[in-house]
């Protein structure tokens, strides 16, 4: 047969979805189990959205515009100027399938082969996915559980920089690990990439879910950077409507949108059916995201407590998204995740998690951690963590036989 081709075979796989099927074994044994491994909410999309889902009657799907539908486009200019950007309209905005192609683009629209993209580490493990599909290095700088994970000094990012770096990729909030990021810490970012003439990709797709009272700073909000920033945003968490697969970048870069325009027309249209239920997901949504902020604040504050009141647990609180990165007293995190599909059941349930492994560039670093994602009720919550100190003892047990 033909063979498969270096890219293919270098594309590292998803710790998110790689234990899959152990999962899927351990359903079919009639365990149930609790998904914490992923960021899918189970909270109900926003309703407009799904009216209007009820209410299409398009007698056809026709393409869409390359850069999006001009209705959607000013349904994001109206959302980005209540955030205080009010110098940006229809024409700074590309739509996407999904966030997941708007840093796609970005990447292709930064990088050629070889070049670099410095990120902290750990970080949303599909990064290194995007970056590969491009012959691109993701080029990490540890930041570490004892500071909640906040930014590396910039003098350790500027020492990081190499003549192959072409951006700096940041998620904020964060996803592994919940982190926000002052604006202090964005400030020192912008100056770095001015003084090197870099970009600044800032994947901001969980901005509506900060907690305890703070508000999010986008890196749109600093002057001096038109040149310099790729902003990469979502509907699919902002209102739960992960499948509906409709993101965006946005940039007051003419030269990075004409560069990206070029993607959207190879790839033809974004999806419309996304693109016309999030226009009206956009209408009167304060509400909705008040409420659903509020319930991920208290779910994150049941799933806190829970987890380091168990021996040897050790799990810093999250200032926003849905996820905390914590660590466990074990040697392995895969090892014991699998553990917990393959070995462990009480009272026919058990639990699923991310190892933490395939959010670090060095595996290692990763060793003793895992990703939760505090997406379920808080009951659920509360079960899934006496579930996992019962495996931990358990798991514990077994390895000192």
């Amino acid at each position: 047969m033909p063979n498969i081709s270096s890219r293919a075979l270098q594309m590292p796989a998803s710790p998110i979805r790689k234990l899959v099927p152990f999962a899927t074994a351990a359903k079919e044994r009639g365990t149930y189990v609790y998904h914490l491994n992923i960021g899918q909410p189970d909270i109900p999309s926003i309703p407009s959205a799904l009216q209007a889902l009820r209410d299409f009657n398009l007698p056809v799907l026709e393409y869409s515009m390359s850069e999006g539908m001009p209705q959607y486009r000013a349904a994001l200019t109206k959302y980005y100027h209540s955030l205080g950007i009010t110098d940006v309209g229809p024409d700074h905005f590309i739509v996407t399938n999904g966030g997941s192609e708007a840093l796609s683009f970005a990447i292709g629209v930064l990088c050629d082969q070889d070049d670099e993209i410095l990120t902290p580490d750990p970080f949303y493990a599909n990064y290194n996915g995007f970056a590969a599909a491009y012959g691109v290095k993701i080029n990490a700088v540890s930041s570490y559980l004892e500071d909640a994970f906040a930014l590396p000094g910039i003098q350790e990012i500027r020492d990081s920089i190499t003549p192959k770096t072409k951006a700096i990729l940041i998620c904020n909030p964060g996803n592994p690990t919940g982190y926000v990021y002052t604006r202090e810490e964005l400030q020192a970012l912008a100056n770095l990439a001015i003084e090197k003439n870099i970009a600044i990709i800032s994947d901001e797709v969980y901005r509506e879910y900060v907690y305890d009272g703070a508000s999010h700073t986008s890196m749109l909000s600093f002057t001096g950077l038109d040149e310099h920033v790729i902003v990469i945003d979502s509907e699919s968490k902002r209102y739960s409507l992960c499948g509906a697969r409709v993101g965006f970048l946005v940039s007051r870069s003419a030269s990075y949108l004409s560069a990206a325009m070029k993607f959207a027309q190879a790839r033809l249209s974004p999806v419309v059916l996304g693109q016309m239920i999030a226009t009206k997901a956009h209408e009167n949504d304060g509400e909705y995201l008040r409420n659903v902020r509020e319930e991920y604040q208290k779910r994150r504050n049941v799933l806190v407590n829970a987890l380091n009141a168990i021996p040897g647990v050790i799990c810093p609180t999250p200032k926003g998204a849905f996820y905390c990165t914590v660590q466990l007293p074990v040697e392995d995190s895969e090892d014991f995740s699998i553990f917990l599909l393959n070995e462990f059941s009480y009272e026919g349930e058990t639990v699923m998690l991310a190892p933490a492994g395939g959010f670090y560039n060095d595996p290692e670093k990763g060793k003793h951690q895992v990703r939760i994602a505090y997406v379920l009720e808080e009951k659920a919550l509360l079960r899934s963590a006496e579930l996992l100190a019962l495996a931990l003892q358990q798991y514990k047990n077994k390895n000192a036989k």
